[in-house]
């Protein structure tokens, strides 16, 4: 697959959405994720680093990261924003969701708890989270998958384009929360 359009354009300053969304068609047309055989690609940590939306925390922000985990193989995944800086990551937002892969390209999303988490020390984090009750059906379609690169749809025709953090374990960050 070559993304290497999409990833200059995201590193520019100022991203143009229509060239964003020109590239993104072409590596849609070309390269479709299959779920039945791309689901283990999924896994892990992706930023945020190009959205559709105008709601600001779906906005790419320098000093701002906009974490998604997906743990498709436990059904789980969670929406992180943290500040950036070397001190700012301990504390943040965080949505938590059940995740169900629905192939070839869907995943639906059942938000659960919401709140705020903070540092993991040692098997312990400190966790403020409250239920959700979700009254509609939330989905992304996943609609370019590769190893570094996720481009998906949201149910409400938000594109987004995430990039994997290699450095960053979903295992790290998840609380291992209780229904």
């Amino acid at each position: 697959m070559n993304s290497g359009g999409l990833l200059q354009e995201l590193d520019q300053r100022q991203p143009q959405a229509s060239r964003i969304n020109e590239l993104v068609s072409e590596l849609e047309r070309n390269h479709p994720c299959d779920l039945n055989q791309q689901r283990h690609q999924l896994e892990g940590v992706w930023e945020l680093r190009w959205s559709s939306s105008s709601q600001p925390y779906l906005q790419v922000q320098p000093w701002l990261q906009n974490l998604q985990v997906l743990q498709p193989s436990c059904g789980r995944g969670m929406n992180l924003l943290r500040l950036n800086g070397a001190i700012a990551p301990l504390i943040g937002v965080a949505v938590i969701a059940e995740l169900t892969l629905e192939p070839p390209q869907r995943v639906g999303v059942r938000f659960q708890r919401g709140g705020l988490i903070g540092p993991r020390i040692g098997s312990v984090q400190g966790r403020l989270l409250t239920a959700i009750n979700q009254d509609f059906p939330a989905w992304l379609d996943i609609t370019v998958l590769s190893e570094q690169l996720r481009i998906c749809r949201g149910n409400n025709g938000t594109l987004f384009v995430l990039l994997r953090r290699d450095d960053l374990r979903a295992e790290d960050l998840v609380p291992n929360v209780q229904q």
